[in-house]
């Protein structure tokens, strides 16, 4: 570690790496977005030396942020540090507490619990006469899908949620009418800015709601669709193989004929 933080400070000096000395916080924040989601994708595919190697690039990211506080007095690595030691002790009164030994559920709504607590004081802590919201502190930088699911869960734990899994579902139902109805309305080729945009919001509310319904039945969304997505890229893989097999062009088939390749495809899985 003493290592890696001795590099990062020569690339960052006066002699060191052009490229890294002009990095701004707002320049590496998408790099560090990115290796985040390579870590993802290769504990995903249960790839070890890949996740040594990603969780390697993840380390330099926290690095590279740690040592451009320092340099303005902010903070530095050893803060970084010592403020998750903190938070990790803080959160965890049932191990390094009284608390006694919790289920994954009862910790799971203590660590919630705990979160809300931090946030009420951090927002005392700011400005006068601002209590802060419950929503606060949700990052606008989430992918769009996660963000809805974590906005829906902290308005759940003040009530604003409903009670069974149906009546989530039944949303999701509304929320599909109201698209179609939008996209009833629209007159064919009709690309007014008007119609464009009722239908972007009913797509929004639809997603937004498919969201909940995952969060209700205690599904990662986001984890849910890139299964999805890993499935669909399988199969759509699947029929052009089939279909160069068979000597033909996949592009040129009748929707007719790449759906009974999907669905022959489907069947061998």
């Amino acid at each position: 570690m003493r290592e890696l933080l001795s590099i990062m400070a020569r690339l960052r000096a006066e002699q060191g790496c052009p490229w890294d000395q002009e990095q701004t916080f707002a320049s590496i924040a998408p790099f560090t977005i990115e290796e985040a989601y390579e870590v993802a994708d290769a504990a995903e595919r249960g790839d070890m030396q890949e996740l040594k190697d990603e969780l390697g690039d993840l380390l330099f990211q926290v690095v590279f942020h740690a040592q451009m506080a320092s340099e303005s007095g902010a903070f530095d690595f050893d803060a970084v540090t010592a403020a998750i030691c903190d938070k990790l002790l803080r959160r965890h009164p049932h191990v390094f507490g009284n608390k006694g030994l919790l289920t994954a559920a009862e910790q799971s709504v203590v660590w919630e619990d705990i979160k809300a607590q931090e946030r009420r004081a951090a927002a005392q802590s700011g400005a006068a006469g601002s209590p802060g919201g419950h929503l606060d502190g949700v990052p606008l930088a989430l992918p769009a899908l996660m963000r809805a699911f974590k906005l829906s869960k902290r308005a759940a734990r003040v009530g604003f949620d409903f009670e069974h899994p149906e009546q989530t579902a039944d949303k999701v139902a509304e929320e599909l009418a109201e698209v179609r109805e939008a996209a009833r309305r629209v007159a064919p080729h009709d690309a007014s800015a008007h119609a464009a945009a009722e239908i972007f919001e009913e797509i929004g509310d639809l997603l937004f709601a498919a969201a909940n319904l995952a969060r209700k039945l205690d599904v990662d969304a986001e984890a849910a669709l890139r299964a999805a997505n890993a499935k669909f890229e399988r199969r759509f893989r699947g029929m052009e193989s089939l279909a160069a097999q068979r000597g033909e062009v996949f592009a040129d088939l009748n929707l007719a004929a790449q759906e009974r390749l999907w669905q022959e495809v489907k069947r061998g899985e």
